[in-house]
């Protein structure tokens, strides 16, 4: 049950700026924002900082079908450990792949009693499946995510030029967003072939997936929005040569945003020793130089938002006894683990709670369609907080992790700040470094699809 709260802080990260406010809570929502107040029966954080929920759009929850994977409970778990408080779900790697309304409908039944935060979920944009998107909307799916390269799973196949001018004017007339894992299978193919290094090392991989990949593919998908009006979200930016093409095509009016991770963000391809699995994922962590310029990236705007890519599986694929990157599952698991790591890195880099709210929590619900309720400290908004002490340091216990299974690129990292408090629509999820209380997380619809909301 929500209950009605007032929470003081002198570090409250609205839209408009960091502040010492008053924030009051009732029946879920925020009620008031109210600078400089005080309350005498309010929770008073002091310096802690109170952030909006983050909400993270990129999770490979897997269930149904490989909830040995991970599954709703422990995702979700994770999410409120991390602050999480709403999250999408990627249409892969469950069974059956979310590509159609029924299997939209079979996972959001499976779902049912196991989440303790808000969760919505993506539909996926297949080989043949055009006829399927509308259905999905209707079912309450905010977009559709695409692979352009194989995504490593059979019922989920990459998608060509041909298929995507099938959907794309589909998902531009139901005006939502097109996610696509944009790297070029013909520049993959060549790079395969001429990766012919020990696959022990992680610079075999490297040359794998290199960046022009990511260039040519994302040069199409520009060209294919501006012909077709689609919204495109390139997901994972790994390379930052991709950055100028984004900054173009928004001078020129075509709607393309993009996101990056924070393991991009905190890893370098010369920090990764041989057979260190655990840190591979597609596209590929880059150098260091590169790592900076993604940073600038952020701060400039041309890349708009960082959300996880949780992806994890049993340890048994990360193949830990042989150590070969290039047969090797792909996936990093972070999820509870975001908001500290992006603060460990950005702090020294000159940014402060506004930065995150604004790339973990506003972007991301934006992308979505959930800003109306979601990603803000504003009066309306649900009353999805999150007490975040900046100062203290630990080192990553992965055994103690809330995922489904301990295996993290971030064990034995030392990150900056504890989460304290989280709250989902005003109720407390998170508490004293465990979860509390029954899973009570709400399945999101959203956006609904009628006739009004269509492009012409």
């Amino acid at each position: 049950m929500s209950e009605s709260i007032a929470l003081r802080s002198r570090h409250v990260a609205t839209p408009t700026g960091v502040v010492d406010a008053l924030v009051r809570v009732v029946a879920g929502r925020i009620a008031a924002v109210e600078p400089g107040a005080a309350a005498a029966d309010a929770l008073d954080v002091g310096e802690r900082w109170l952030l909006p929920g983050l909400v993270d759009t990129h999770v490979h929850i897997n269930e149904p079908g490989r909830a040995e994977w991970e599954g709703f409970a422990t995702a979700t778990a994770a999410a409120a450990a991390g602050g999480v408080t709403t999250l999408v779900d990627m249409p892969l790697n469950s069974i059956p792949a979310t590509t159609t309304a029924a299997a939209f409908a079979a996972k959001r039944d499976t779902a049912q009693g196991k989440c303790r935060v808000d969760v919505a979920l993506w539909g996926g944009v297949v080989p043949g499946n055009a006829g399927e998107l509308e259905a999905l909307a209707r079912a309450g799916a905010p977009g559709f995510k695409c692979f352009l390269a194989p995504s490593g799973v059979d019922e989920f196949e990459p998608v060509g030029e041909r298929d995507l001018l099938l959907a794309m004017p589909v998902i531009a007339r139901l005006g939502l967003p097109l996610l696509v894992h944009a790297e070029s299978p013909a520049v993959l193919g060549r790079a395969a072939r001429a990766a012919t290094g020990d696959p022990r090392r992680y610079a075999t991989w490297l040359a794998a997936r290199p960046p022009e990949a990511e260039v040519e593919a994302v040069a199409m998908l520009v060209r294919l929005a501006a012909a077709t009006g689609c919204r495109v979200h390139v997901v994972h930016v790994a390379a930052a040569e991709v950055v100028p093409l984004l900054r173009a095509a928004r001078a020129r009016g075509i709607p393309v945003t993009a996101e990056t991770c924070p393991h991009y963000l905190t890893f370098a391809a010369e920090e990764i020793g041989d057979g260190r699995t655990e840190f591979k994922c597609a596209p590929p962590i880059r150098e260091r130089a590169n790592r900076e310029r993604l940073w600038e990236a952020l701060r400039a705007g041309d890349i708009d938002l960082v959300a996880t890519d949780h992806s994890p599986c049993p340890p048994v694929l990360k193949l830990p006894g042989s150590g070969d990157f290039m047969a090797a599952w792909g996936g990093i698991a972070s999820l509870e683990l975001s908001l500290r790591a992006m603060w460990t890195a950005a702090r020294v880099r000159g940014f402060g709670p506004a930065d995150l709210a604004r790339w973990m929590s506003a972007a991301p619900a934006r992308l979505a369609g959930l800003a109306a309720r979601k990603g803000a400290i504003v009066a309306g908004a649900d009353a999805d907080l999150v007490v975040f002490d900046p100062e203290p340091e630990s080192v990553v216990d992965a055994a103690r992790l809330a995922q489904r299974h301990p295996v993290t690129p971030y064990a034995g990292a030392s990150l900056r700040g504890r989460i304290e408090r989280v709250w989902v629509r005003g109720a407390c999820v998170f508490a004293e470094g465990r979860t509390v209380g029954a899973p009570a997380g709400e399945l999101l619809a959203v956006p609904a699809v009628d006739d009004a909301r269509r492009k012409p």
